[in-house]
């Protein structure tokens, strides 16, 4: 489903380019789940951006069920985005002027694939059910969270890539947001990267790597 090739990333600085990510390999299988770990600054969030397609990569190659991100031109690339992925991060990204049913079926509509008996089923396991004509501001931050799950799921994406989509919510809300989401990927087969410091939520993944000075290690070497 996912390789990234020889990947290097750098940024320019006065001092001259800072490099981030130095020749990462990573292989993902359809439907499997992987959390990407490692200090602050080690490129975790940006190897995510390289791989939703909001940067490119200096060199390497990303390869999305075959197709190679780099070939792709900026249209393509906003065609992969709204219906290749979905995307999570930790503070939610809600649109404040909209209803929860409609930041629901915002993912689904742009990508061309809002499904209303998805959407439904969707905010009912989601426990959402009569919350829908509420504002974001008028929820917990566990329901929104719960939103942001459900937008990125409504579409039926391949891939959902989140950034420390729990790490933001208290323990117990944190468990529970997280059951629901490795429940949902399950059973539609979607493959998982996620970013997380966590290696409590970490273990619930089905494979770890830490990021170390821009290179990849495996959690048994790491």
């Amino acid at each position: 489903m996912l390789s990234i090739q020889k990947l290097y990333k750098s940024y320019p600085t006065p001092q001259g380019p800072l490099p981030v990510l130095q020749g990462i390999d990573l292989e993902l299988a359809s439907g499997a789940s992987l959390a990407l770990m490692g200090e602050s600054g080690s490129g975790k969030s940006t190897l995510l951006h390289l791989v939703a397609g909001l940067d490119s990569a200096d060199s390497g190659r990303i390869l999305v069920a075959g197709h190679n991100l780099a070939a792709l031109t900026e249209s393509q690339l906003a065609d992969w985005r709204r219906t290749g992925i979905g995307l999570i991060f930790q503070q939610f990204n809600l649109i404040s002027s909209l209803r929860v049913a409609d930041n629901l079926a915002f993912q689904a509509r742009l990508a061309g694939r809002h499904d209303p008996a998805w959407q439904a089923e969707l905010a009912k396991r989601l426990g959402l059910g009569d919350l829908l004509q509420r504002y974001p501001e008028q929820l917990s931050g566990g329901q929104q969270q719960r939103v942001a799950l459900g937008r990125a799921l409504a579409g039926r994406p391949a891939l959902v890539l989140a950034d420390e989509p729990t790490g933001s919510l208290d323990e117990g809300t944190s468990d529970e947001v997280l059951d629901l989401l490795l429940e949902l990927l399950a059973e539609n087969a979607t493959t998982l990267l996620m970013v997380t410091h966590s290696q409590r939520v970490a273990a619930r993944l089905q494979r770890r790597v830490t990021l170390r000075k821009g290179c990849i290690f495996d959690a048994d070497t790491a």
